[in-house]
């Protein structure tokens, strides 16, 4: 599709009957530095997308102009990935359609249903704060219903965190957190990545970490690995539910099954003498804090996820755990979401 988009064509504009002969993309870089963007003969099309979907355009890159630092183009590929995801599952990412965040007053600004802002929106909130680094390594914030998360993607790479500065840039998305939805805090984050491969090899590098208070499990309590991949999209229908986890609960276990509180051990259920805990929303720094658990040899114990995930969890926990899986349309018809 994007080879043929580079050859002139003809390209009628219902909104004023006119028809544009004209490239539409323009395609630049090697490999991983490959890119696309708009040509600037073409940005009229931009106005039957949405009558501001031009102005943002061209705010956002005067001139049609595109950076060629290479840092940046991995940037910028790491935020499309994730809005392709985003808009595959749903949810709202279109800047010029959301509404703007702000930081005067307590309100709820953002919408009711999923919506994916990325880091330009919420950088450049005040003149003040758009030059300033603490956002770099956060592609976005992504809300749902009563709920927030961080947003990185570490694409085919290993993410390593940068301790005090990860810390320190939690705290500012908090802000703007409390400020637009009236959220407590940000305990979680969505880490997309190529593979469940980059998933075990994040989890391998944190084990080495020097600082223990500064380890990515230690900044967020929840971390949900997301594949860049169908898997991923229909995980990220599940994590935008309101009260998704108390649903997948229910799904899962019944009422009397249910652990209620805290204990030393990180489960989710009991039942005759087996302690069992669900990996179905990926969250692989609860899975760290059950994997001190295993150490017992007094305790059995059993693990639900997604055939997807199970290869993972017998690298990372070994072959002495029970592992079962459960079919991806199983779970989402359960919970009741019909688009897949």
């Amino acid at each position: 599709m994007i080879h043929k988009m580079e050859a002139v064509q003809k390209i009628r504009l219902y909104s004023n009957d006119i028809v544009l002969k004209t490239k539409l993309f323009q395609a630049s870089g090697k490999w991983n530095d490959r890119t696309i963007r708009l040509t600037k003969n073409s940005l009229a099309i931009l106005n039957e997308i949405h009558p501001d979907a031009l102005n943002y355009y061209l705010l956002s890159f005067p001139d049609n102009r595109f950076t060629g630092d290479p840092f940046r183009i991995w940037r910028n590929h790491r935020v499309g990935e994730v809005m392709a995801m985003c808009m595959m599952a749903g949810i709202e990412t279109a800047p010029y359609i959301l509404p703007k965040l702000q930081k005067e007053f307590i309100r709820l600004v953002v919408p009711e249903t999923p919506s994916y802002y990325m880091a330009r929106c919420f950088k450049n909130i005040c003149k003040a704060e758009s030059n300033k680094t603490m956002y770099t390594r956060v592609t976005g914030l992504l809300f749902y219903p009563h709920g927030c998360y961080a947003v990185y993607n570490t694409r085919d790479a290993v993410m390593k965190w940068s301790g005090k500065g990860e810390a320190k840039t939690r705290e500012e998305l908090y802000q703007i957190v409390r400020m637009n939805a009236g959220l407590e805090d940000v305990k979680s984050i969505l880490l997309f990545g190529r593979s469940e491969d980059i998933a075990l090899r994040t989890l391998i590098e944190s084990d080495k970490s020097e600082k223990e208070q500064f380890r990515f499990d230690r900044i967020y309590q929840h971390i949900h690995f997301i594949p860049l991949d169908q898997n991923g999209i229909d995980l990220l229908k599940i994590l935008t539910l309101p009260d998704w986890h108390e649903k997948l609960m229910s799904v899962l276990f019944a009422a009397e099954l249910r652990i209620k509180g805290y204990g030393s051990v990180e489960f989710d259920a009991y039942w005759d003498n087996k302690y069992y805990y669900s990996h179905l929303d990926g969250d692989i720094a609860r899975l760290i804090r059950f994997k001190g658990a295993l150490k017992s040899d007094a305790l059995s114990f059993e693990v639900i996820c997604f055939p997807w995930q199970k290869q993972f969890l017998i690298d990372y926990l070994g072959k002495s755990v029970s592992i079962k899986s459960i079919e991806m349309p199983i779970i989402l018809k359960a919970l009741g979401v019909t688009n897949y």
